[in-house]
């Protein structure tokens, strides 16, 4: 899911739209229930994912230099992408009036086919993209070759109200008749890419692996120049302090926001909402909060991941 073009940025920008259009007459043409599919059990997109494009990711050759970006839906994805082509940019060839080149392709390898995979044979290297799959989905080569994976994790809570608000201003996906009924789909698995703390668990499994790195969207926020460098030193990139500094200025959640009709078109607002933490309050009753931090408990309690989503600071009133 790649703008193509003659490498100028209105060409980008005009082929991506044409991309988003006809994804979305596509949407309009669809009953709600065919909005989605199951494969091996989880729900996926059907617009802009198929089952044959899932069985063909199956084959995709990563490389050992390949920059890899993981996260379960809205939990920042979009925002980390941008980061890291930024960072990757900079560090290979800054412009001079400081600003990189086009930024915006969002390379999601679960809405490519295999057509693209032979693509991407031909793309120099650091190849940059990304899935909302957990490890056990991604293709055997990244494994096989060690490529290094940044995952982002978000606090479920606030996840969950950012997945709803997604689900519900999105033609591509099934809109929810209420909050309440995506909550409860949320918290048995039953949204696209299945459940957060399936992801979770399978990720904890590999925290500690040296190919792997995760981050939360709660520290970028905290302090997004050290997350910048952090994510640039795991990747083996140098940067220098003054564009530590640079990428972050125009890295923050509402740089992004403010620049995502260049970056993403009229898809834009729909991938770029409030950006906050602790949203959940606006949405959670007390029963819903509850049933969050048993869940939490049970699955994550005592885990590295568990740790460094802070839940107590930003899930608790």
């Amino acid at each position: 899911m790649e703008a193509k073009g003659d490498g100028s940025a209105e060409a980008d920008k005009a082929d991506f739209q044409k991309m988003i259009q006809g994804m979305l007459e596509k949407a309009k043409q669809l009953k709600p229930e065919e909005l989605v599919f199951r494969y091996k059990g989880v729900l996926y997109p059907s617009v802009p994912s198929s089952v044959q494009t899932l069985q063909a990711l199956g084959n995709f050759q990563a490389r050992p230099e390949d920059l890899v970006i993981s996260s379960y839906p809205k939990c920042g994805f979009n925002w980390v992408n941008l980061l890291l082509r930024d960072i990757a940019f900079i560090n290979q060839n800054e412009s001079e009036d400081g600003k990189p080149g086009v930024r915006s392709q969002l390379k999601l390898l679960e809405f490519e086919n295999a057509g693209n995979y032979e693509e991407m044979k031909n793309d120099p290297s650091p190849r940059i993209y990304g899935m909302h799959g957990h490890y056990n989905n991604l293709p055997s080569s990244i494994h096989q070759k060690k490529t290094k994976i940044l995952v982002v994790f978000r606090n479920p809570k606030d996840n969950a109200v950012s997945y709803y608000h997604f689900c519900q201003n999105n033609p591509l996906l099934p809109t929810f008749s209420s909050w309440d009924e995506f909550f409860r789909n949320y918290m048995t698995g039953e949204v696209c890419w299945g459940s957060y703390f399936d992801h979770a668990l399978v990720w904890e499994k590999h925290f500690d692996d040296e190919n792997v790195k995760i981050v939360t969207y709660e520290e970028l926020k905290e302090n997004l120049a050290k997350g910048v460098q952090s994510i640039a030193e795991f990747f083996g990139l140098s940067l220098s302090e003054e564009q530590i500094q640079k990428i972050a200025g125009r890295g923050t959640f509402q740089a992004m926001s403010d620049n995502a009709e260049k970056t993403h078109s009229s898809f834009g607002k729909v991938i770029f909402r409030k950006g906050v933490v602790g949203d959940w309050k606006t949405l959670f009753t007390k029963e819903q909060s509850e049933e969050m931090d048993a869940k939490f408990e049970a699955c994550l309690a005592g885990t590295k991941i568990g740790a460094m989503l802070k839940y107590d600071l930003y899930c608790k009133e």
